[in-house]
């Protein structure tokens, strides 16, 4: 199994699609920001993986063979879940268990789209971030710096980024995570002490209201128990458009 070169990678994305569902692994695609495998030639590859340079345990799996899939996944090594089309999960965590005598878990993965002008939610700490706010974003915890960019300053100017700042500190940030002709996928994160203050929402509606003014669609995806990501997502507009799901082993005691 070789390793997609970057003119492979962009004939994936090509292959995966342009959607809410596929908007960050297509993105990777295109930045060079992957590695990538397929079983098959392209185009006609019968399975993928997207190994997410943010995320490199978390590889996403496209295509529904899952012994392809599986295939894949043996070959490749740091990998701690996948997620893939809810359609092949149950089949994928069965060979799984099969191969390794590992147990599987499932989780949900719900994707949103917002298909209708967004919800705004001013406040008054919370702002659109400029090349001003690079070093606040540099001295800000890890968590709340953001990612998707190969720097703070391609953040906040080839993408689209919003922050609650207080006390001349970043506190929350929402930010374009990944971008393609379509869509943007936004990430969100506040700082503990300063959650329950409305300052993701805010941050988002600002960052979705910005994406959608370039002639794109925001696009949010969360676990399926994240009631508080859920929470903002419904409160901007956004709509589900679908579901993945990551297939877990589970490590021995």
């Amino acid at each position: 199994m070789t390793k997609l070169t970057s003119q492979e990678c962009l004939a994936l994305a090509d292959v995966i699609g342009d959607t809410p569902m596929t908007v960050i692994s297509a993105s990777r695609l295109q930045h060079g920001m992957c590695d990538a495998y397929v079983a098959g030639t392209l185009p006609d590859v019968t399975a993928s993986l997207v190994f997410d340079a943010y995320c490199p345990d978390e590889p996403c799996g496209f295509g529904t063979n899952a012994d392809a899939l599986w295939q894949l996944l043996k070959a490749t090594d740091g990998w701690g879940c996948i997620n893939v089309q809810t359609a092949c999960a149950a089949s994928l965590g069965a060979l799984i268990e099969a191969d390794t005598g590992r147990p599987v878990r499932y989780y949900g993965d719900v994707c949103h789209a917002l298909l209708a002008p967004v919800n705004r939610y001013p406040n008054e700490a919370v702002r659109l971030l400029t090349s001003e706010d690079v070093e606040r974003l540099a001295k800000a915890p890890t968590e709340i710096q953001g990612n998707g960019y190969e720097t703070h300053a391609a953040m906040v100017t080839d993408g689209i980024a919003a922050g609650a700042v207080v006390n001349d500190n970043i506190v929350a940030i929402a930010h374009t995570h990944a971008e393609t002709n379509l869509h943007a996928d936004i990430g969100v994160s506040t700082l503990e002490t300063w959650r329950e203050k409305g300052f993701s929402t805010a941050a988002a509606a600002l960052v979705a209201q910005e994406i959608q003014a370039r002639g794109k669609v925001p696009a949010w995806s969360c676990g399926e128990d994240n009631y508080a990501s859920l929470r903002v997502a419904e409160k901007l507009g956004f709509t589900e458009v679908g579901r993945r799901t990551y297939v877990i082993p589970i490590s021995p005691k």
